[in-house]
């Protein structure tokens, strides 16, 4: 796919995603949202971690409401269905660690698309908004999915419904983010943290994962089960071989990947 709305670069095991409509904030459309679940995939398969940042003030301004006409003749359900979920599962099926680097606002969908994320790192100047109710819907993207696990639901329900700015230093101390970091800073600790992913155990990563989502889910039994094979799966690897042998040898381990 030839990407119009995005831009997708990849080196060193980082495949970056940049949200690229600075003209009106890296709204969503029909386009941005096919092209966005393409580059994830491709990034799926080719690298070792996912970065998603946006060009210019703005991470992501929501759903591109800038056509009237378009806007009030929406269907909501089918975009929701056909256009957001494909492109949320994307993400949140990726199996490699993912990475928002929110650098300005992450509004409506934008703020869940954010969310979807595996972790979220956020300049101080940035800020959050489930805008929603303001025009008469409920959050959607995965917002209602994404909030009350991130942040507990007495929050999630003031988001929701007063649709107020939360600033990047709220959100981190809520626990809604990873973390907030001075804008002067913001580039190098997002590039930093990626790099780390990039050079660690991909596969134990993806097992994290698996395995911290499916608590929401399970009883203490099933998810000490669901912990036993991944680990078992985790333990058959040549990182873990690796990283046993960098322990014994007082060495950094040199993770493979696999």
């Amino acid at each position: 796919m030839i990407y119009d709305t995005i831009k997708l670069e990849e080196a060193e095991g980082v495949a970056l995603i940049t949200l690229s409509r600075p003209e009106v904030m890296n709204a969503l459309n029909t386009q941005m949202r096919a092209e966005i679940a393409d580059a994830v995939r491709q990034a799926g398969r080719t690298a070792r971690v996912l970065v998603m940042t946006g060009e210019g003030r703005a991470f992501c301004s929501g759903q591109d409401l800038g056509d009237r006409e378009t806007a009030a003749n929406i269907d909501l359900e089918r975009v929701l269905r056909d256009e957001y979920a494909p492109m949320l599962n994307a993400i949140v099926d990726c199996p490699l660690p993912t990475i928002a680097a929110v650098n300005g606002a992450a509004a409506g969908a934008g703020a869940n698309l954010a969310l979807a994320h595996d972790v979220v790192i956020a300049t101080e100047s940035a800020f959050f908004m489930q805008a929603f109710a303001r025009i008469g819907l409920i959050p959607d993207a995965g917002g209602t999915w994404a909030l009350p696990r991130q942040m507990g639901l007495a929050k999630a329900m003031g988001a929701a419904l007063f649709a107020d700015r939360i600033s990047a230093r709220q959100a981190d101390d809520w626990g809604m983010i990873w973390e907030a970091v001075p804008d002067a800073e913001f580039e190098a600790v997002w590039r930093a943290r990626a790099a780390h992913l990039a050079n660690g155990p991909t596969q134990t990563y993806a097992r994290i994962k698996t395995a911290l989502r499916g608590a929401f889910e399970n009883d203490l039994d099933t998810q000490v089960e669901l912990e036993s094979r991944l680990q078992g799966e985790c333990g058959k690897s040549r990182d873990f071989k690796e990283g046993v042998v960098a322990f014994l040898e007082k060495r950094p381990p040199s993770f493979e990947g696999r």
